[in-house]
């Protein structure tokens, strides 16, 4: 008889070992009975499985001695043969949710949950997934050492001392300079969170937790594998680094824009992806832990605020007093995209700033382009080549776009490149697709919808990226010569006007306004630097020969409403430390009111087409950090007010209750509209058969005793606009007024049209801006 093999023996007992635990083990199955349509001995990998968040409403007067107690409440809500004999636990329980939302996350089936209702339950959410969406841009924000929020007088914040915010990203790279503890305080006292693995802590980054669940023990630490958590991370709070520089260009000293503020990482999102499950779960251990601002860089569609994860743990920090940033997204610049725009939310969208690395293109025919490119290679000869374009369709597969492989059959071997930007095919990937089908070096040009926004990235071979207007030429060149060359020189970090595109302007991929899900609020709220933005990095960038033997971590430059977001935070940061007793409305209204809304060149922003900006691009303006520390006055909102926004929304009582965490909260207030929640802008709609419309506001003097405001208007066109009073005089701080403002339709005036209105004193000009709607 043949000897059995002894693999074959190997599998057969392994089999019977995961058979054993998998049908018989009560942690690994559900009991033996059928749980309303769900089968028996589920497993977590099961395909009828799928994790559902769960919100139930807080019993009144409930109080927990413990969270297990409150899990077992939680578990109440199972139907009783999936909670028996320990049947729902892990892997099938996935998180409790304490602070920002009553409830939990499961994996459930459809059937589970249709029979899951009882008294307090109030609904279950499939999970979703929504993806992630610096050394000169403090200075560029206003921010200069030992004056300002950065200085340590009156109204100095002590660079954002004594603050914790909390980061809800793909993780950190702890031992990063960026991140370097010297000077740093202790963790103020109320902190109650940890470091999971303890190492990765130090007096900078005082919380690391994984939340992302994922069976891969390897992804189970809080280590940024994507770059994404580090990047941002650092831009919110990073510690002065000297020499900073991405491959030796953009270089000086980097920092966080609240450098001595402490970081809390909370990683909810792997490479690429985060669900909303572990979002929400980051979300309520960061406000458990005592973070004062809470940072998010991703987010998905405009949603109804009963569906948004986002918006509703969002609620939940802000009730208790957390400041919460979010990027507006990356859908731009097509209209009503805009991201995370609850009115309890600071939206950011993302600008250029006054910072090239120019790499100029330069043709045959003597023609010259100014561009982008964070590599700047020193030996890079002058010389031209041939220049070559691949192909000419317009598809995600075609050749043009440069994507891995699709270069097969065209000879670029020794010449330079064109590509065409998009096409889902990353810059860098374009740029190793050329290099790996032997091209000498790379131009890419942007498609119409990016105009003049421009990226500086740490390519891997030579490259410059050029405008629309520019890569149009440049084709034409192609077509026309029967012998096109071109070269490109490198020249440096440039800062001060464009060439092409004063700063700030709104980047061509900010997502914009009006808001779908609440038309009646102005979004996004304020512009924030979000192109080309140097930030701490995991891993080694650029040419492989540049990285040699090198593991190490460095810097890079990227660009997104991520980059943008996390300067707000930092704004945020440096506020709070600034005005301890500040809510989170009255740090945004500061934030809002004192933006700037214009460029360097003196004219309005401008968007990706150097057209004048609206309002739906750019909110109240561009974030001016040093004179948001002063405002003067603030609109302030709290719980209250924005409960009544959301019973103006014609949502059910319970679609209502998953935003706010109990039924019946519209009986306890009045509903208001968008235009009359007192928030720092005003957006409202004319209509023919109410040509008139009035909205009240109530501001907060945050100045100084004595002090007179006299009201500016800049009427929107085709609207008359009436303030009443027109004078206001606050003989204490603190003290509170209102004012009625009056919009009357004139004439044919149709469409969206904008316009400001101004309350200036001596020394404040407190600028709300105006959206209006005429239909």
């Amino acid at each position: 008889m043949a000897e059995r093999d002894p693999f074959v023996s190997f599998l057969f007992l392994a089999f019977l070992f995961f058979f054993f635990f998998l049908v018989y083990d009560p942690v690994l199955a559900l009991g033996g009975r059928n749980h309303g349509g769900g089968g028996c001995g589920l497993g977590a990998a099961d395909p009828r499985l799928q994790t559902y968040i769960v919100h139930v409403e807080q019993p009144e007067g409930a109080a927990f001695t413990d969270l297990e107690e409150r899990d077992a409440w939680y578990r109440s809500f199972l139907p009783v043969d999936a909670a028996a004999d320990g049947g729902l636990r892990e892997p099938r329980w996935v998180h409790s949710y304490y602070e920002v939302l009553s409830g939990f996350a499961a994996r459930l089936t459809e059937e589970e949950v249709a029979v899951m209702e009882k008294e307090g339950f109030l609904r279950a959410f499939p999970d979703t997934v929504v993806p992630l969406a610096t050394t000169h841009t403090p200075e560029f924000l206003g921010l200069h050492q030992g004056s300002g929020l950065w200085g340590t007088g009156a109204g100095g914040g002590r660079l954002g001392e004594g603050v914790i915010v909390g980061m809800l990203d793909s993780g950190i790279t702890p031992g990063h300079p960026s991140f370097g503890d010297d000077d740093m305080p202790l963790p103020p006292s109320r902190w109650k969170g940890s470091c999971q693995p303890p190492e990765f802590c130090n007096k900078k980054i005082i919380g690391a937790r994984n939340f992302v669940t994922d069976n891969d023990p390897e992804k189970a630490s809080p280590a940024d594998e994507d770059g994404h958590g580090t990047h941002t991370a650092s831009t919110v709070a990073g510690s002065f680094v000297r020499g900073a520089s991405v491959l030796g260009s953009a270089k000086g000293t980097a920092s966080g824009i609240a450098p001595r503020a402490h970081l809390a990482i909370y990683k909810v999102c792997g490479i690429d992806r985060c669900k909303s499950s572990d979002i929400l779960a980051g979300m309520d251990a960061a406000v458990a832990d005592g973070v004062d601002v809470l940072s998010l860089s991703l987010g998905g569609d405009s949603m109804p605020f009963y569906s948004d994860m986002i918006a509703i743990g969002a609620f939940g920090a802000n009730k208790r007093g957390v400041f919460v940033s979010c990027a507006a997204g990356n859908s731009g610049p097509e209209m009503e995209t805009v991201s995370n725009d609850a009115p309890w939310i600071l939206t950011v969208a993302a600008s250029t700033m006054d910072r090239s690395i120019v790499a100029t293109v330069n043709l045959g025919d003597g023609s010259k382009f100014e561009g982008q490119s964070a590599f700047q290679p020193s030996g890079f000869t002058h010389e031209s080549l041939p220049l070559v374009f691949p192909g000419s369709v317009e598809e995600p597969s075609a050749p043009i776009y440069c994507g891995q492989g699709s270069l097969v059959g065209f000879d670029v071997k020794g010449k330079v490149v064109v590509c065409q930007r998009g096409g889902y095919v990353a810059n860098v990937a374009k740029g190793a697709a050329v290099l790996g089908a032997g091209g000498a070096s790379m131009i890419i040009v942007n498609r119409e919808l990016e105009a003049n926004t421009t990226e500086a990235t740490a390519h891997v071979l030579p490259a410059s990226h050029v405008s629309f207007a520019a890569g149009t030429k440049i084709i034409n060149y192609i077509n026309a010569s029967s012998h096109p060359t071109a070269s490109i020189s490198f020249e440096g970090t440039k800062l001060g006007l464009s060439s092409y595109l004063p700063a700030p302007a709104v980047a061509s991929f900010s997502s914009r306004g009006p808001s779908v899900s609440s038309p009646g609020i102005l979004k996004p709220d304020v512009l924030g630097p979000g192109d080309n933005v140097l930030a701490a990095w995991p891993f080694p960038v650029g040419p492989p020969s540049k990285n040699t033997g090198s593991k190490g971590a460095s810097f890079n430059v990227i660009s997104g409403t991520s980059m943008a977001a996390p300067h707000l935070s930092g704004v945020a940061a440096l506020l709070k430390s600034a005005h301890p007793d500040w809510s989170p409305a009255a740090i945004k209204s500061a934030i809002m009111t004192t933006a700037d809304v214009r460029g360097n060149d003196g004219e309005l922003i401008k968007d990706e087409n150097s057209e004048p900006a609206s309002l739906f691009d750019i909110g109240a303006g561009h974030v001016n950090a040093s004179r948001a520390a002063d405002p003067g006055l603030v609109y302030d909102l709290g719980t209250s007010d924005y409960v009544a926004y959301i019973c103006s929304l014609g949502y059910t009582d319970e679609q209502v209750a998953a935003v706010v965490g109990q039924r019946g909260a519209c009986a306890a207030v009045k509903s208001i509209s968008g235009g009359e929640l007192n928030y720092p802008s005003i957006s409202v709609t004319l209509r023919s058969m109410s040509p008139k419309v009035a909205v009240n506001r109530t501001v907060t003097n945050v100045g100084e005793a004595g002090e007179t405001y006299k009201v500016e208007v800049e009427e929107p066109a085709g609207v008359a606009v009436s303030v009443n009073p027109q004078t206001l005089k606050f003989s204490e701080v603190k003290e509170k007024q209102s004012f009625t403002v009056s919009f009357t339709k004139r004439g044919r005036a149709h469409g969206s049209l904008q316009g400001n209105l101004r309350w200036v004193s001596a020394k404040h000009a407190v600028r709300s801006s105006i959206s209006i709607t005429v239909e």
